[in-house]
């Protein structure tokens, strides 16, 4: 126990015990006419008292912190305050806490947007210059259609995205028809409750 901890435990012993002293000794004055204040050694000797009893008292938790009253008397924060305190914030970090996952996870939605929507519009231009699909999803960073495969958000690969193929020729059926859409490789389920492989 600490010295701050045993000199304010002191003083608020010694606080108490004076005003209940005190007390009794206007209750005794007016029932028995004048009666003299405690003397000097009296004094002494309580406050010695309280000194001895105050880091029992620390010890068992009757008084943790010491600051002082607007009457100006001191008094201590129980166990039991402290304890409703940090209860109180652990309930505010865990929202605090709950708010920025899902801000993670908003983010990453919309990165998987942002590069379904970019793979989606290769594929398209890819069509419009040679007629036909990609082979491979591979086919779009190599010819330039793309700088390079972006990565999943949410699988953190650039080769776990499912390609769609095309639907097969009917007068060619062995053809190799080729990449016709993309989804996420991810099994997840978004914030809105959909599939992010089927986005």
């Amino acid at each position: 126990m600490s010295f701050f901890q045993d000199r304010c435990s002191s003083q608020v012993l010694l606080s108490r015990f004076r005003s209940s002293w005190l007390r009794r000794v206007r209750l005794h004055a007016d029932r028995r006419g004048p009666f003299s204040e405690p003397s000097l050694k009296q004094w002494r000797s309580a406050e010695g008292s309280a000194r001895a009893e105050a880091p029992a008292k620390a010890e068992a938790g009757h008084y943790v912190r010491v600051e002082n009253a607007p009457d100006g008397q001191s008094r201590g924060f129980t166990l039991i305050e402290l304890m409703v305190v940090i209860s109180i914030m652990v309930i505010l970090a865990s929202m605090g806490l709950a708010q920025y996952r899902n801000s993670i996870v908003h983010a990453n939605e919309a990165v998987l947007k942002e590069d379904l929507f970019r793979m989606r519009d290769a594929i398209d231009q890819y069509y419009a210059d040679k007629g036909q699909y990609p082979t491979s999803l591979d086919s779009l960073a190599s010819e330039g259609y793309l700088r390079k495969m972006p990565d999943d958000p949410f699988t953190k690969s650039s080769s776990s995205w499912q390609a769609v193929p095309a639907e097969p020729d009917p007068n060619n059926p062995g053809a190799n028809t080729g990449v016709f859409d993309v989804k996420s490789g991810s099994d997840a389920i978004a914030l809105d409750g959909s599939k992010y492989a089927d986005w």
